[in-house]
């Protein structure tokens, strides 16, 4: 059984290292960028080892992967607990709710943006997959609450599936505009656009 160091068992050693490596990438894919960083350089940005990189992940695209993931997870459980907080609201509110905390949370470091919707595309087939994955997930959350909107009578009866694809890929180009944007765009002018936008189209006849 490994032994503990200094108080610190080995899978906090193991998770820490992770957690540096996960950093690294962060920091490296959206600076450097990811087709020019190299494993060496994320080994050096969080101080472990190749051996250690290794031993977390099989490539800098599986690291890459992991952020995606890591990112867009972290979204969707703020705006799914921030509206179970709000199972009575109107549908105004929830929506409103929904891409305040969607927004706060994905801009809350702006270097997520720029991992999620520049260096992650395009990369493998394996983060092309999660991406449409999550893009499903998004679509399905926003479609579930324009059918919400229909059974309370504020939106017609209909299907809303494609609008919600298109929310979600007019919510990506409206990200993708902010972080590329000299100066930055203010975070709440991006999220009352998104919220208009969504309005119109779950509400339009």
């Amino acid at each position: 059984m490994a032994r503990a160091y200094g108080g610190v068992s080995p899978e906090q050693r193991r998770a820490d290292r992770r957690a540096k490596l996960l950093q690294a990438g962060l920091a490296l894919f959206t600076s450097t960028g990811f087709a020019a960083t190299r494993i060496t350089e994320l080994c050096t940005e969080a101080g472990v080892s190749t051996r250690n990189f290794y031993e977390e992940f099989a490539s800098k695209e599986d690291l890459l992967r992991e952020l995606h993931d890591l990112i867009n997870a972290t979204a969707f459980t703020e705006v799914r607990t921030a509206l179970t907080e709000l199972e009575t609201a109107d549908v105004e509110t929830r929506i409103t709710t929904l891409l305040e905390v969607f927004v706060r949370t994905v801009t809350a470091d702006p270097r997520a943006p720029r991992l999620n919707y520049v260096e992650a595309v395009g990369v493998n087939a394996e983060i092309e997959d999660q991406h449409v994955r999550w893009v499903n997930t998004w679509a399905e959350f926003i479609e579930s609450e324009a059918l919400r909107a229909a059974a309370a009578g504020v939106a017609p009866q209909r299907s809303y599936r494609l609008t919600a694809i298109a929310l979600v890929g007019a919510i990506t180009g409206l990200l993708r505009e902010w972080q590329a944007h000299e100066p930055p765009l203010a975070v709440d002018e991006i999220a009352t656009e998104i919220r208009e936008l969504m309005l119109a189209a779950i509400t339009r006849p």
